[in-house]
């Protein structure tokens, strides 16, 4: 800190706008139109960058370019109207984008400039309508500070130096907690794969029918061609098991009624299976969300123990995904979800759901394409190992060790990320905390 100051201390800054009147420091454009179809019709080796932050903006590669150099663009319109970016080399931007050029770049540097920007430019940007914009005309009148170059320079060799630690610490993190995913996937596996016996196999057989539980991707058996064990003892399975259809040992009731517009800040708790993908783990004791006593009465409702099934999504490894839930409260429950009422453990269960097995198993029995839904019959005949209740309360607190480091490393990632971000932005606020005087208009 005491060396920001004294590299900040005593600083001349003149300051001009951005690209108003004659003291304007650069000059502005905008890309133009591009179609999907142009982009794959003249599909090449030239970034295109339109609108996105995501893909640093990237939306696909052409064999043309409009732009060779050093620039800064930024978005003009929609929900990241003035984001900037710091562009090189060959390029093209659609016309939701502009386009920065330099007039002296011996006054001014363009990371420089960048950073500047980063703070400014969505202080400007104009939310009318429902539709954000940050146009020419008023990113144009935006002051710029100017001190000596070689204090630029130095400012921006700061501040790309803390940039690349926090991407550097965002990597390791990200990589630590693929590595626990990874490990705790595996020890699920291993702790749900339960060997078939003969005996198991002719009992199914002869109690239901072979188009109902087999076919030609043997899904008479989904949880038995996992991982093979290793010997370890924690992960060899325990006590008699038994292979039923989840239809054989529970019930399946579907969901009705509640909508996203019918939720209120308290009243009787309810899921959306929407909510299901997007906010709930393995279970649930308290909801997100919550309706009348008017719209509950009206709703199918999950008691303590029961399984919450979203029956559609909009991919295959979304539908299907399961939350036990384990609240005192009855809740209530929306369309496009199932109930599943049984007498085992729901959080054995819940990790059944997860498994590569009925992923697997689902692939080959959902419906549609851009909706995808999985029947309730689909549903009936999985087929899963039942051992002792004890032994599923066994692998239940093992596989919840697993999640809750999982889930904590989920959690932390961001918060982490987000101190990291925060130190940045404290130190770059410093390094261009400059006294407005002398501004030109």
């Amino acid at each position: 800190m005491n060396n920001i100051k004294k590299l900040l201390e005593g600083v001349e800054v003149e300051w001009k706008p951005l690209a108003y009147s004659e003291y304007g420091v650069a000059e502005l454009s905008r890309g133009r139109v591009m179609s999907k179809e142009y982009l794959i019709n003249n599909a090449g080796e030239y970034p295109v960058y339109s609108s996105q932050t995501a893909n640093n903006g990237e939306i696909g590669k052409i064999r043309t370019f409009d732009y060779d150099g050093e620039y800064v663009t930024w978005t003009t319109d929609g929900a990241n109207a003035g984001t900037v970016f710091h562009r090189t080399k060959k390029f093209s931007i659609t016309n939701v984008c502009g386009l920065i050029r330099i007039k002296n770049t011996k006054v001014l540097n363009y990371k420089f400039l960048f950073y500047w920007l980063s703070i400014e430019a969505k202080k400007y940007v104009y939310s009318g309508m429902g539709n954000p914009k940050l146009m020419s005309n008023q990113i144009a009148k935006i002051p710029i500070p100017i001190p000596p170059l070689e204090i630029q320079q130095e400012i921006v060799r700061i501040l790309d130096s803390f940039s690349m630690l926090t991407a550097e610490l965002q990597a390791e993190l990200q990589a630590e907690l693929q590595a626990r995913k990874s490990q705790y996937e595996y020890y699920r596996n291993q702790l749900l794969a339960y060997p078939m016996e003969e005996s198991d196999q002719s009992s199914l057989r002869s109690n239901r029918s072979a188009t109902s539980i087999q076919n030609s991707d043997n899904s008479t058996q989904p949880l038995s061609t996992l991982n093979p064990h290793t010997g370890n003892s924690v992960l060899q399975p325990r006590g008699k098991v038994e292979w039923k259809m989840l239809g054989e040992i529970g019930t399946f009731i579907r969901g009705n009624g509640l909508q996203k517009k019918d939720f209120m800040e308290n009243g009787v708790p309810c899921i959306h299976y929407g909510q299901i993908y997007t906010h709930y783990g393995t279970f649930a004791t308290k909801t997100k969300s919550f309706v009348s006593k008017e719209t509950a009465n009206k709703c199918k409702k999950a008691h303590k123990g029961d399984l919450i099934i979203a029956s559609t999504s909009e991919n295959v490894e979304d539908v299907g995904k399961t939350v036990a839930w384990l609240g005192d409260d009855d809740v209530a429950i929306s369309n496009h979800t199932f109930i599943y009422s049984h007498n085992q453990n729901p959080k054995y269960l819940a990790y059944l759901f997860q498994t590569q097995a009925f992923l697997k198993y689902k692939k080959t029995k959902v419906v549609g394409v851009k909706v995808i839904d999985i029947p309730q019959k689909a549903l009936e005949s999985f087929c899963i190992p039942i051992p002792p209740l004890e032994e599923q309360e066994r692998i239940v607190s093992i596989l919840d060790k697993f999640d809750t480091l999982t889930t904590s490393l989920t959690e932390g990632l961001p918060k982490e990320i987000e101190l990291r971000q925060k130190q940045y932005e404290y130190y770059r606020n410093m390094l261009l905390s400059f006294p407005k005087n002398n501004i030109k208009a």
